[in-house]
């Protein structure tokens, strides 16, 4: 048998991540072309979808066809250009410190730019006073020990006092933190999208200190401009998941600073990820992360102790009167009341990973390729996790639709499997991710 030279493997394997980049490219051609043609016997009618577009027909992304630019679209290209060019020989050369704090400030910029495409007030102000939404709520909300205490009897539908679609539709973790904004003199929409978006992009700093601790230094290095060009900041900026998305990072981040150095780092990890199913029912499978940093340090100590503090929050909330099992079965029971049950799970069990590759972008197609063949890497147990996780929810049939931004606190685990691409393609595939981000949030009026 005859060895392939070095120079003829690295052409295979480059042609093999072209191709997978490639499937992720036509797999969300297909749902969009399914959008269109997808209606056995024509018995599905509008809202079987996630949204609804006048001249062609349905989106699998919730939003509508509206090409449109504006003077961000230029500090957006600006932006991309920068990280594309000078990101991936900054992120090796840069103290890690300095790494970790240009890379935040490069996702908040990222981000902001991206939602000013939409304008000030329809890309982060008005984004969630509309009604259905958190902050529309919050006058309403005059005394939380009440709030708390009778938050399931409204969550079912068709009632007199039902909450709106997305108080009812998670914990009342989510509808706390606007309230607690408001009560901080942060009310209002626009303090709310900025919250959302300084939040969300705690994801850059957490996720590549994780890979840090667990795999190594480089790899996390290698990640940073590729969380920085992130294609989900279109639904961070701004939607109350990219918020849970840096909440959850943050914690799975602490878990693992816990489990390699001081305890005390598991301590704080508890709350944070207590807290965080509070923010979102799916985001109990967030727990399939922090399994992986569990299986690959085996520190017994720090998961117990984080495992405790995540309980105690528990146990906080059952004391003020909800109980989070309540709340998610009738939850599931509302789901079906509304247009979910309008969805086909036939269709939307695949087009859901389409939706959450946009959010992703085509690099998870080669990322995912190379992380398979180093299932033992470390980095690769975090983005199996990951994987699980979206595997779960998409098969449970409770997420049909809008999981370009739903599993916003997954997909910034997923996209670190970039960091096992070669270091001269990754500028390509940069280039690629921001086109995604650019193209989708140019040629969509997203909801989110």
């Amino acid at each position: 048998m005859i060895a392939l030279s070095p120079v003829r493997t690295r052409a295979r394997a480059h042609r093999a991540d072209l191709i997978a980049g490639g499937a992720v490219v036509l797999l969300v051609a297909a749902a969009v072309a399914g959008c269109l043609w997808w209606n056995p016997g024509r018995q599905i009618g509008p809202g079987a979808f996630a949204g609804a577009n006048p001249r062609f027909g349905e989106w699998p992304i919730l939003g509508t066809y509206l090409p449109h630019v504006a003077p961000a679209t230029v500090s957006t290209i600006l932006i991309a250009l920068a990280v594309v060019l000078y990101g991936p020989s900054l992120a090796q050369r840069l103290p890690w410190r300095y790494a970790l704090a240009s890379a935040y400030g490069g996702a908040v910029a990222w981000t902001f730019s991206l939602a000013l495409i939409d304008g000030w007030q329809a890309g982060i102000a008005g984004r969630l006073t509309v009604s259905g939404e958190y902050v529309a709520e919050v006058p309403a909300i005059t005394d939380i020990g009440t709030m708390l205490r009778t938050f399931s009897s409204r969550i079912l539908d068709f009632q007199r006092d039902s909450w709106p679609t997305h108080v009812s539709g998670h914990p009342p973790g989510a509808t706390l933190v606007f309230v607690w904004l408001d009560r901080i003199g942060l009310g209002g929409g626009g303090a709310a999208g900025v919250v959302c978006i300084l939040a969300g992009a705690l994801a850059a700093v957490a996720v590549p200190v994780t890979i840090s601790v667990l795999g190594t230094r480089d790899q996390a290095r290698a990640v940073l401009p590729f969380l920085v060009l992130f294609p989900g900041a279109v639904w961070v900026g701004v939607s109350a998941d990219g918020l849970f998305a840096g909440v959850t990072a943050t914690g799975i981040a602490l878990l693992a600073l816990g489990a390699t150095g001081r305890l005390a780092w598991a301590v704080a990890a508890g709350p944070v990820l207590g807290f965080s199913i509070f923010l979102s029912y799916g985001l109990v499978l967030i727990g399939a992360v922090a399994v992986a940093v569990v299986v690959l340090t085996r520190r017994w100590a720090a998961a117990g102790v984080a495992a405790a503090g995540a309980l105690a929050v528990v146990a906080v909330f059952a004391a003020a009167g909800f109980w989070w099992f309540d709340g998610y079965h009738l939850v599931v029971e509302r789901y079906h009341q509304g247009i979910a049950a309008k969805r086909p799970y036939d269709y939307w069990v695949w087009a859901d990973p389409a939706c959450f590759a946009l959010a992703t972008g085509p690099v998870v197609g080669p990322g995912l390729r190379r992380a398979a063949m180093r299932w033992r890497a470390p980095l690769a147990v975090l983005v199996a996790g990951a994987a699980v996780a979206v595997a779960a929810s998409d098969l449970s049939g409770l997420s049909k639709a809008e999981v370009e931004r739903i599993w916003l606190p997954f997909a910034v685990w997923v996209v670190a499997a970039a960091a096992f691409l070669p270091a001269r393609s990754r500028r390509w595939w940069l280039a690629a991710q921001a086109a995604t981000a650019l193209l989708v949030n140019s040629l969509v009026i997203t909801a989110w």
